[in-house]
């Protein structure tokens, strides 16, 4: 009976030896300081303790229930997305000497991890056409604090002008870093399905640290980063671009376009879905700015003998000096899913990359084309990536329900962050095929029918 409850943290028999050792007679007497108004006075409102063969059968019960991409076709994005990763991925970072490493303090003794960091940097920053990256941030949303508080600090500005059409959440954790550190948030209108540049010039002026824009944006359009770099530039503001990794493998490169802070996620690159994350933020910059990098830079050099190795170039946080001259109090990194991208993206290599690119235009084209056949309106007008905006005759909640119905997983409700009723922000990655497209179309052209007759 006793490995029935192998998973149960401790025995009766420990407690009391635990309470012996401590020389107390009760668990509650490790608590007699608190006040009894603050103190729970009944036991929790727990199931009691199971053996671990009916526990495990109920947890594939409730895990079951759910919903998930190996048995519903996918048509969700909106900042997460539904990619092919490799195989060889999983089986690299489940290596012990990567999967329980930390951030490498001594780095003669981590000259693996480094080597791997290294890598990143080095295909993130020919991807972003950027001079340098670091060795990766939380999450994307993370990066654009942190580029914006990069920016505030390099121009002794009070505000940075973000675009509406940066991802909902990403502008709600800059608004809330913006809080901490004293300066401005100011969002543009959108025009259509693009930032609004008359209303950007408005808003842009001697006290504009940064511009922020997202490429390709919420709604999967690709914005016009030479424009938007013409204004920047004008009031002597940095520009930031928070980008797409995937699509950067056939996109011009923000480096090239201008960028001063190239920000983002790879989760496109090789990370799994889970149910939201973990994610791995990106961060790459021109040289100017590489020592206001956050985080840590992984360099390249040689020892005493002339050997090839990896050492910790730049490692800004206030572990490691004065609290009041870190650039940033970003503290670690995702060292695992960093190694999981730069896996995912040598696996494919090159051309590989560029194709996967290229299917997600073509399938997400694909299905819009179709859908217009079929009467219903896309609202893009500019060329997008993966994903589009489609408006429904009817409502985007009532649509997923219908398609939960038919084994789809739909799209993005739109009204609560844009205001756009039955407005549906669909994601179509190199993961869909055409059977699903097509499958997926006509369930909504059969609500259409339902409704006429």
């Amino acid at each position: 009976m006793a490995n029935d409850f192998r998973y149960l943290p401790d025995t009766d028999q420990d407690q009391k030896d635990m309470l012996a050792a401590l020389n107390i007679s009760s668990v509650d007497a490790l608590f007699a300081d608190l006040p009894n108004e603050i103190r729970l006075q009944e036991p929790l409102a727990i199931p009691a303790a199971v053996p671990e063969s009916i526990l495990m059968k109920k947890m594939r019960e409730l895990a079951n229930k759910n919903k998930d991409a190996n048995r519903y076709s996918l048509f969700l994005g909106a900042g997460t997305y539904d990619h092919y990763i490799p195989s060889v991925v999983d089986h690299v970072i489940s290596r012990s000497e990567f999967y329980t490493a930390y951030t490498p303090y001594q780095a003669e003794a981590s000259q693996g991890e480094l080597q791997a960091i290294f890598e990143f940097q080095t295909m993130i920053c020919e991807l972003t056409g950027m001079d340098a990256a670091n060795s990766s941030l939380y999450d994307g949303f993370t990066a654009i604090g942190e580029a914006a508080t990069l920016a505030i600090r390099s121009t002794k500005r009070s505000k940075v002008v973000v675009s509406k059409g940066v991802h909902p959440q990403g502008r709600e954790v800059l608004t809330t870093v913006s809080a901490g550190f004293g300066y401005a948030v100011d969002e543009t209108k959108q025009d259509g399905d693009a930032t609004d540049l008359q209303d950007l010039i408005e808003k842009v002026d001697q006290q504009t640290a940064a511009v922020i824009v997202q490429y390709p944006n919420f709604f999967g359009s690709v914005e016009d980063l030479a424009e938007i770099k013409a204004i920047a530039e004008a009031q002597k503001a940095l520009f930031i671009v928070v980008a797409n990794p995937l699509a950067l493998a056939l996109l011009e490169s923000p480096g090239n376009l201008g960028a001063d802070i190239v920000v983002g996620d790879t989760q496109p690159l090789g990370l799994a879905m889970s149910f939201g994350g973990p994610h791995c933020g990106y961060f790459a910059v021109k040289k100017k700015y590489v020592r206001k990098l956050p985080g840590r830079i992984v360099g390249q050099t040689v020892d005493k003998d002339g050997k090839r190795g990896f050492v910790l170039t730049l490692q800004t946080r206030e572990q490691h000096i004065k609290r009041e001259k870190a650039t940033s109090n970003m503290s670690s990194n995702q060292a695992l899913n960093a190694l999981a991208s730069a896996v995912f993206m040598s696996a494919l290599g090159k051309e590989g990359i560029r194709q996967m690119a290229q299917l997600n235009i073509e399938k997400a084209d694909y299905m819009a084309r179709l859908l217009e056949e079929k009467g219903f309106s896309v609202n893009n007008q500019a060329p997008f990536f993966n994903e589009f905006v489609v408006e429904l005759p009817f409502s985007v909640r009532q649509t997923n329900e219908k398609l939960l119905e038919n084994r789809f997983i739909g799209g993005y409700d739109l009204e609560k962050e844009y205001g756009l009723r039955n407005h549906m922000l669909l994601a179509v990655t190199e993961q869909r095929t055409k059977e699903e497209i097509e499958a997926f179309v006509g369930v909504l052209e059969g609500m259409i029918n339902d409704r006429l007759q």
